[in-house]
């Protein structure tokens, strides 16, 4: 049985590891390449299957090529089973991630995907990064042409999401900002 400080610890391992993946969401979501590059230790290994099968830091470099024809990007967490050995820890993360796209014709699509994240974390230096993601699709519904309606009267005025720093919530926050990781640098 682990003592308190030993749950402590734990928890605060999770906790680590919960806000890397959120931070993990966010850098997708915003195609900040800058953060998403902090999030994992250099040698860590991406399986992003046919997009991507390699160094993390290689994937990262590919990113603006992958996301050029990618309009909307958000990624949802729901259920977290993470495991956690010492500095090494493991995590099946679900995850239902929406993608506009835009097809070979230049016409937006709409992808949504129910999956999970093949994870594994390390802990150096004192601080939890990614040594190995792999992406997992369950299900994916596709809808030609996109659904998506952000012109419809019902969100006129309404502040719009995009991807880089043009989104709003880099004019609305001081903290968490273009490029900046969820751990002290």
């Amino acid at each position: 049985m682990l003592t308190r400080d030993e749950q402590i610890t734990r928890l605060l391992d999770k906790q680590a590891i919960t806000e890397l993946l959120y931070a993990y969401c966010n850098a997708a979501d915003r195609h900040d390449n800058v953060k998403m590059r902090q999030l994992y230790h250099e040698d860590a290994i991406d399986d992003h299957g046919g997009f991507f099968r390699g160094p993390a830091m290689d994937f990262i470099d590919h990113l603006p090529e992958i996301q050029q024809s990618m309009r909307i990007l958000h990624h949802n967490l729901t259920t977290m089973n993470i495991a956690i050995d010492g500095n090494y820890a493991e995590g099946e993360i679900y995850v239902l991630a929406f993608h506009q796209a835009l097809d070979e014709n230049g016409e937006p699509i709409d992808v949504l995907i129910g999956g999970r994240y093949l994870d594994k974390y390390e802990k150096r230096d004192e601080v939890w990064k990614f040594s190995y993601k792999a992406v997992l699709a369950d299900w994916v519904k596709i809808s030609e042409p996109s659904t998506v309606r952000l012109d419809h009267p019902f969100v006129a005025g309404s502040h719009i999401g995009e991807p880089g720093p043009g989104d709003p919530s880099y004019a609305s926050f001081r903290l968490l900002t273009l490029g900046k990781p969820p751990f002290p640098a």
